[in-house]
């Protein structure tokens, strides 16, 4: 890693370390909260971290081209992050919109008896996400020319920017979404994940796309600080929708598609299993009188309610397992491709 990323990264962590506090508090002074289901006293939590995450990100970012464009005179792929930081922006937005779009509507109860709030209807997601593509359609990222199983090397042209940058970049922002519920699950999982692929693009020399994976996976970091058991803030559909758009950001400026999609292996498991539900079941537990988490009567529709079935686990217990699975995931992800 060189100088000026370590450095934006060590920016990144400190800046969202600095933002998430004052943000909790700016959200529990509008009474932008939710309701914690998973604690017996069902406390109100700040319900939107995405804004503190991208701030500790953009400010990361920003530091990384000024010290490159100002002190040593690089220029090398300042299209690519900016056009990046672009697509996250982005999508980022419209999260923020469907966060307040949820806060402001009606209530409902689920399968389970818990007060869940809508936002966006699910079908309004992917068609809100797709702009968010266009940044790296319009310079072209990325390289055409995919490896396809059993036939080999294909050119794809016009194609791949045009059908499969947008199919990513929705793809991925909507499939974090649905792995999430938990205290620090969906931070956790994202962090590992996020340097898991700035780890392999700086291997592969693509310099852009590792540079936004580790400096977002630094703000993440230090959002998670906060939102560990127990939470004094959600994420909500703004952090998650950006968490999944830097994923295929990554993907597709680092060249390394096949290498994302074996890493992102927990939320296709994920999308299998709430597709058994018609999407619509969560991720949620019901919360027993010795304090561990019970999956919902009814077939498994969550890679959750899959550990919960699995033992009398703690939420804390359940994140720290999924977690771990995706360091194995990532682990042997690495050994698949270095091998």
């Amino acid at each position: 890693m060189s100088v000026t990323l370590a450095a934006a990264v060590l920016i990144a962590f400190a800046a969202a370390m600095f933002l998430t506090p004052k943000w909790i508090r700016f959200l529990e002074a509008l009474g932008l909260t939710g309701t914690d289901i998973h604690k017996r006293s069902r406390p109100a939590v700040a319900e939107m971290g995405g804004p503190a995450v991208l701030g500790g990100f953009l400010l990361g970012a920003f530091a990384l081209i000024g010290i490159r464009v100002f002190l040593y005179g690089m220029s090398d792929g300042l299209v690519e992050l900016f056009a990046a930081i672009t697509t996250i922006l982005i999508v980022s937005l419209i999260g923020i919109f469907d966060d307040l779009s949820g806060l402001s509507r009606l209530r409902i109860r689920d399968r389970l008896g818990n007060i869940k709030r809508i936002g966006f209807k699910q079908w309004q997601k992917p068609l809100l996400t797709l702009p968010a593509a266009l940044p790296l359609m319009v310079i072209l990222a990325g390289d055409s020319s995919i490896s396809i199983p059993i036939i080999g090397s294909a050119e794809l042209g016009l194609l791949y920017p045009l059908v499969l940058i947008p199919i990513g970049v929705i793809g991925a922002s909507n499939a974090v979404n649905m792995l999430a519920g938990l205290n620090g699950l969906e931070a956790g999982l994202g962090a590992v994940l996020l340097t898991t692929l700035g780890v392999f693009a700086l291997s592969v020399g693509s310099f852009p796309a590792a540079a936004i994976a580790l400096i977002f996976a630094a703000a993440l970091l230090a959002f998670l600080h906060w939102n560990w058991y127990p939470a004094r803030i959600m994420p909500g559909d703004s952090l998650l929708y950006a968490i999944g758009a830097t994923v295929a950001v990554v993907a597709i400026l680092g060249n390394i598609e096949k290498f994302a999609l074996y890493a992102f292996s927990l939320w296709i498991i994920e999308a299998i299993l709430k597709a058994r539900s018609g999407f619509k079941a969560e991720s949620f537990g019901q919360l027993g009188p010795d304090g561990t988490l019970h999956a919902p009567p009814g077939k498994i529709c969550s890679l959750t309610h899959l550990v919960m079935r699995a033992g009398r686990f703690t939420e804390q217990q359940v994140v720290a397992i999924l977690i771990s699975a995706q360091l194995l995931v990532s682990l042997l992800t690495f050994a698949l491709f270095l091998m």
